[in-house]
């Protein structure tokens, strides 16, 4: 094992903000989906919320260059279902909608110190009504030019380091966020993806790491994984 990479992926997932999130309301073009998911992982954020048509693939790993394996990302139909989700994980969350309105404030004006969700709106036809009727502020990028609007990517990427500067100072990526359970996956899986891989077709569950990051198990594991089908593949057989 790596212990370097071992030790970078578990300070990263101790800063892991869950009470910091962006929601992308039908953002479709993809280098703006892996524009948005970099920024995200890169401010800390843990939770990622799209709303996206069914059936359609959302990120691939070409396409987010990796930082999808580190984000939470959760697939709405809806900006209802969406916002729902937000609040449910934390009833205290302050929704902000980046919108060009006559009440709009400052982005930096915003207390990002405070649980936040920011909504940032598809390419073309930028928030919906819906959206913003679930805001509880809309914030603007003042502009000094002719162009009224960033790109979405660029827009979500100044919101979300605006966020990152003041909880720094506010010393909130010193807080330990995280469920240890998630934590223990997302270790797991991003120190050993291939036997990562073999536990989920073998339906077992991922064994503790050691302070090295290296994987504690008895015999029986190795055994089952060596040896043993996967339960798809049992099933076929019979």
């Amino acid at each position: 094992m790596d212990t370097t990479r071992f030790e970078r992926v578990k300070r990263v997932l101790d800063r892991r903000q869950t009470d910091l999130t962006v929601c992308l309301e039908e953002v479709h073009k993809h280098h703006n989906l892996s524009a948005i998911a970099r920024t995200a992982d890169a401010t800390g954020c843990h939770h990622v919320h799209a709303v996206w048509p069914e059936n359609q693939k959302w990120l691939t790993n070409n396409t987010s260059g990796g930082s999808k394996n580190w984000l939470e990302t959760h697939l709405h139909r809806n900006i209802d279902e969406a916002v729902a989700m937000m609040r449910a994980q934390n009833p205290d969350v302050q929704i902000l909608a980046t919108h060009l309105s006559d009440d709009a404030v400052d982005f930096r004006e915003i207390d990002y110190t405070k649980p936040t969700a920011v909504i940032v709106g598809q390419e073309r036809d930028g928030i919906s009504p819906r959206a913003l009727a679930h805001a509880d502020k809309n914030i603007i990028i003042p502009m000094q030019g002719m162009v009224q609007s960033l790109n979405v990517s660029v827009a979500a990427a100044l919101i979300l380091f605006e966020a990152q500067r003041q909880r720094e100072e506010a010393g909130l990526y010193n807080r330990d966020m995280l469920d240890a359970k998630v934590k223990h996956r997302i270790l797991f899986e991003g120190c050993h993806p291939i036997i990562a891989e073999q536990c989920r077709e073998k339906e077992l569950p991922y064994p503790e790491l050691d302070e090295n990051g290296e994987i504690v198990a008895d015999e029986t594991f190795w055994n089952i994984l060596k040896h043993t089908q996967p339960l798809e593949a049992t099933n076929e057989c019979k």
